[in-house]
């Protein structure tokens, strides 16, 4: 597995303990199609809500923060796989949110930053 996979594999995993820890239930990682990919899909018990989630895993902000990676085309790539998850699991009826998950680590001091940013899209 390449650097840049490793260390989007590992935000997904710090992802996924943060959303347990806070009342979600993990449904589904990694979910593709041809419209896209969704990193993780939980359902939020307190909200009563199917919630998609982008993670964007940097090690610096030199190129920015990790959510301005979701730009106008990534957008459109998450809408129309979402779509397409409600579909083939028959939720359409049901209430649906999408958030972006930042994850900044600091390799030299084992150290990470998490940031979630609620219904974004």
């Amino acid at each position: 597995m390449y650097e840049k996979q490793t260390i989007g594999k590992f935000g997904e995993d710090l992802s996924c303990k943060y959303l347990e820890d806070n009342n979600y239930i993990i449904l589904d990682r990694n979910f593709s199609s041809r419209q896209g990919e969704i990193d993780i899909i939980a359902y939020d018990v307190k909200n009563d809500e199917f919630v998609f989630f982008e993670v964007k895993t940097r090690t610096s902000f030199n190129y920015g923060f990790p959510s301005e990676a979701v730009n106008k085309m990534k957008q459109m790539h998450i809408l129309n796989c979402v779509k397409y998850y409600l579909y083939c699991k028959k939720l359409e009826d049901r209430f649906v949110r999408i958030d972006v998950i930042e994850v900044v680590i600091d390799v030299e001091h084992s150290k990470y930053k998490l940031n979630h940013l609620k219904g974004v899209l």
